[in-house]
């Protein structure tokens, strides 16, 4: 059994909690708390992207946030989305040998159907701290009929995926060995090996797509190139706009 070098060497598991994010940011106070995870069977208050409420039956899906203190270069929401959901879909294709796909900025589908989201929230606790919380939500063993009573005809599970069910323990073990594993190759200086599995997995670089920005107002263009840094959009008539992934809010491809 292979052990934790950074992520998951503290682990708390909750029958029940509001928020994991929550949780995690409690211990936010100490960096010897970094690589802390905070799981839980249920959340009364589970959040999603931009104040969305999460929800989740008892038992049923991986439910996690993670405690981080990066080094500067990754102290980014990009780099730590896609830390996250690259992990998560690493996992998902070994349980389903099904490759997911990333939705900007912080979904995981697998044939257009959501099986899982991603927070990162961040705060300081001391004038030099910042700390950051990447929170997971993965579906797991819910059912058709479980999405139908929830209104989430856009939703799928490991279940659904595989016909069969899943210790949700043993998958959360699984995430969390590659969420370490990632973040390892991103502090040892590979971080441009988690920018190309990232790209690679939302495809949609030279799609012709409508980014909407952070005030809701959108532009069409063409996606020259993406990287953490910056997107670089190539509107119709020929004007190239560089943008940050944090003015971002949606991405949508318009390639057929």
């Amino acid at each position: 059994m292979k052990t934790f070098r950074h992520i998951g060497t503290q682990q708390i598991h909750l029958e029940a909690t509001d928020s994991t994010n929550n949780r995690a940011a409690e211990f936010a106070h100490d960096p010897a708390n970094a690589g802390l995870v905070i799981s839980a069977d249920v959340q009364t208050q589970g959040r999603g992207q931009h104040g969305r409420v999460w929800h989740s039956q008892p038992g049923t899906n991986v439910l996690l946030s993670v405690l981080l203190f990066p080094p500067e270069e990754l102290r980014k929401p990009a780099v730590l989305t896609a830390l996250a959901s690259v992990a998560v879909a690493e996992t998902v294709s070994e349980l389903t040998r099904q490759e997911p796909s990333i939705k900007w900025p912080n979904d995981v589908l697998v044939a257009g159907k959501k099986i899982a989201g991603i927070l990162i929230e961040s705060g300081v606790k001391k004038p030099s701290t910042q700390y950051f919380v990447a929170g997971i939500g993965l579906n797991v063993n819910q059912t058709s009929a479980d999405f139908q009573a929830h209104g989430l005809p856009d939703a799928t599970s490991l279940h659904q995926l595989t016909d069969r069910s899943f210790e949700v323990a043993l998958v959360t073990r699984l995430l969390v060995q590659k969420l370490d594993e990632g973040y390892e190759l991103a502090r040892n200086g590979q971080i441009a090996k988690l920018e190309s599995q990232w790209t690679t997995r939302l495809g949609i670089q030279g799609h012709n797509v409508t980014v909407e920005f952070m005030n809701a107002d959108e532009s069409d263009g063409r996606l020259r190139s993406m990287s953490f840094e910056h997107l670089e959009i190539e509107s119709t008539n020929g004007e190239v706009r560089w943008l940050r992934p944090e003015e971002v809010r949606h991405i949508r491809s318009k390639s057929v």
